[in-house]
């Protein structure tokens, strides 16, 4: 591919193909520049660690080869896993509707499903990565602890009058 070739992502939650966003960057760029720019589309902050896999279900994702995680540019390294760092996304999408996975943060796994869907050209004066396509609110990275259920009691009993008090929420 010639070096003024860029690539058109779009990066959808799994499962919920209905919010993904379109976002254009330079091929040559690294799967971690992907990452950051996929993140930043979704106002996530870039603060845990993450990988591409080719296995496109989680029971697939961590059996298939190639794939791509932080953790090898840590030297934190399976046989057969390489990094995100080196790793351009032309090497690693490479052809027009190929798809990964791209999990972010190992603990809340976030999961979003990455299609590289059209090549385009560099033009002059325009800063990649940018968003080219929005689709659907993004969901909260951290959601407030507010929309969890309640499980605390509502009221208590007072011990000496046996009267009914209700708690303020």
């Amino acid at each position: 591919m010639a070096g003024t070739d860029t690539f058109i992502f779009r990066a959808a939650l799994q499962g919920k193909a209905s919010i993904y966003r379109d976002i254009e960057i330079d091929s040559a760029k690294s799967l971690y520049v992907l990452a950051k720019a996929i993140l930043s589309s979704f106002n996530f902050d870039f603060d845990h660690a993450f990988g591409f896999y080719t296995g496109l279900t989680p029971a697939k994702m961590h059996r298939t080869f190639p794939k791509y995680e932080l953790f090898a540019d840590m030297g934190e390294v399976d046989p057969g896993v390489l990094g995100v760092k080196k790793t351009k996304a032309s090497q690693a999408f490479p052809e027009v509707g190929h798809t990964m996975l791209f999990l972010f943060d190992y603990g809340d796994e976030w999961l979003f499903r990455v299609t590289l869907r059209d090549i385009g050209t560099k033009s002059a004066g325009v800063r990649l990565p940018r968003v080219v396509a929005t689709r659907g609110e993004a969901p909260a990275q951290y959601p407030a602890y507010d929309d969890e259920p309640d499980d605390r009691p509502k009221f208590g009993v007072n011990l000496l009058t046996g009267e009914k008090i209700w708690f303020e929420k």
